[in-house]
Parts: structure tokens; C-alpha cells; sequence
């Protein structure tokens, strides 16, 4: 069985900081009831919420796969293209 999970992303300036809640976005996604478990769990031990755990995984994916997370700006521009 298969759970649903919403997660709120926000986006992060250079420097660390969350940019205003107006500039995030909803991604819902389905996800195995143990494998939310386990992200619920070490969110906890990280003393995060569980998107700002699941935004912070995307960000340390990205970061050791060479994968280039575009800003605010640069991803606002690309929509209006």
C-alpha cells in the first residue's frame, strides 16, 4: 500500500536563507508507508519537518550528481518562455 505525501518546497537563497512562502510550490507525491516512516524519523532526529527534510535530500542529491537547482529568478524566467 501506497501513501500520499505533500510536500511544500521553498526556495533558498546563496546564502542559506527561505525566501518569502510566496515563492514555493506543492508537490504531491505517493510513497511507501515505511519509506515515509523512515523520512518522518530521521526529520525528527534532524529536529527539520518533513519537507524541509525532503527539500534538503533533493538539494544533497543534486549537490553529489552534478544536478544544477535553478534560482527563483532563473526558474521564473524558463516558465515564461
Amino acid at each position: 500500500m501506497l501513501m500520499y505525501i505533500a510536500v511544500h518546497l521553498q526556495y533558498l537563497t546563496k546564502e542559506g536563507g527561505v525566501m518569502s512562502a510566496s515563492k514555493s510550490t506543492t508537490l504531491t507525491l505517493r510513497i511507501d508507508p515505511g519509506v515515509k516512516e523512515a523520512l518522518r524519523i530521521a526529520a525528527e532526529q534532524e529536529h527539520r519537518s518533513i519537507t524541509n527534510m525532503v527539500e534538503v535530500l533533493i538539494r544533497d542529491y543534486c549537490g553529489h550528481n552534478g544536478v544544477e537547482i535553478p534560482s527563483q529568478g532563473q526558474h521564473q524566467r524558463d516558465k515564461k518562455k
